[in-house]
């Protein structure tokens, strides 16, 4: 299954400029500008289009502030929605198009991908995710000069969030051949890219690529869908606040290796696409070195989390991913596994 339509994407150095006229060309007449910093600006073009603003983002879309950015947005006969940053901005503008019906426009200012996709998240006891047509933005304005401020610390575990994309894509539930050349173009777009944008913050041409590796890696997660590392990630995210990104660049190596002896022909191509041998049991050292080329955390310890909440990650993550639902996994999984594979996460064993 290949999963359209796609967004219509503005991409170059500058597109920033073009988004009051994209606003415009579709018939919005009352926008709600979500984000900050890039988002002054693109409120100031809108001119009289602008019905009111949001500064607040926060980490998985706290379900409080979706219902009160919803109500702001309700209230203020909002018929669009602009979202410019992150996640946190987009991932807020993707609930609010699904409660409201109002027209998504994105503006991302990170490499993660998931503008390009109608998945969305809102987090309460805990994160839960959902897929609505409604979600997905009709428009992606990507302006590589947007990514100059993100710092090296951001910038590698956010792309490491995209090519978590990509690496699932190949396996998930409806992985298909089309989105498999979205995956792997997008993988090896990541890792050549992502080395220069750490190095060289002001390189925009890497910038460029990095962007264009997000915008695929998104077109690959919708069209293969998600399994074993995207439950993992959204349940210790939503369960411990910890930052998305950096979940992902821990976690990917570990599931990698995990389900290898499943899937080796996709992990043989993973390990290609990095510039490695195309031998399945190198993905996950290959990963884990990427993302230790990028100065992004490799150890759940990193991020804060107690060793003692392990098995609550396990036992919540085994039962989401034995419920009815599109997540599933090519290698069968319990809660003896899955503490052993965030054991290895925890204490960042490279694979």
């Amino acid at each position: 299954m290949l999963d359209a339509p796609t967004p219509r994407v503005v991409f170059g150095v500058g597109a920033v400029d073009r988004v009051a006229d994209e606003v415009a060309g579709l018939g919005v007449e009352r926008a709600l500008v979500i984000g900050t910093r890039a988002a002054d600006q693109v409120a100031d073009d809108l001119g009289p289009r602008l019905a009111t603003r949001c500064r607040d983002t926060r980490q998985h879309v706290p379900e409080e502030l979706a219902d009160a950015t919803t109500k702001v947005a309700a209230e203020a006969s909002v018929d669009g929605i602009v979202a410019v940053g992150g996640g946190s901005a987009i991932g807020l503008g993707k609930a609010v198009a699904v409660t409201t019906g109002a027209l998504l426009v994105a503006v991302p200012t990170t490499y993660s991908g998931s503008e390009m996709t109608p998945v969305y998240g809102i987090t309460g006891t805990h994160k839960r995710t959902g897929r609505d047509e409604r979600a997905r933005p009709r428009v992606v304005v990507y302006d590589p000069a947007l990514t100059v401020g993100l710092p090296p610390a951001a910038a590698g575990p956010s792309g490491l969030n995209a090519l978590a994309h990509c690496v699932e894509a190949l396996y998930g539930p409806t992985a298909n051949p089309v989105g498999d050349l979205y995956a792997l173009e997008g993988a090896r777009l990541l890792a050549t890219a992502l080395p220069a944008v750490v190095d060289r913050p002001d390189d925009l041409a890497a910038r460029a690529d990095a962007l264009l590796g997000a915008q695929l890696a998104g077109m690959a997660f919708t069209a293969g869908g998600s399994a074993l590392h995207h439950k993992l990630c959204h349940v210790l995210g939503g369960t411990f606040r910890l930052v998305h990104g950096e979940v992902n660049a821990v976690v990917l190596p570990q599931v990698a290796a995990f389900n290898a002896v499943a899937v080796p022909d996709a992990l043989a191509r993973v390990a290609a696409a990095l510039g490695g041998p195309a031998d399945p049991d190198a993905a996950g050292g290959l990963l884990y070195d990427l993302a230790a080329r990028l100065g992004a955390p490799t150890s759940l310890a990193q991020l804060g989390l107690p060793c003692d909440s392990l098995h609550i990650a396990a036992g919540r993550a085994a039962d989401e991913l034995a419920a009815p639902g599109p997540a599933s996994n090519p290698r069968p999984v319990d809660e003896p596994s899955l503490w052993a594979l965030l054991k290895d996460a925890f204490y960042g064993r490279r694979p």
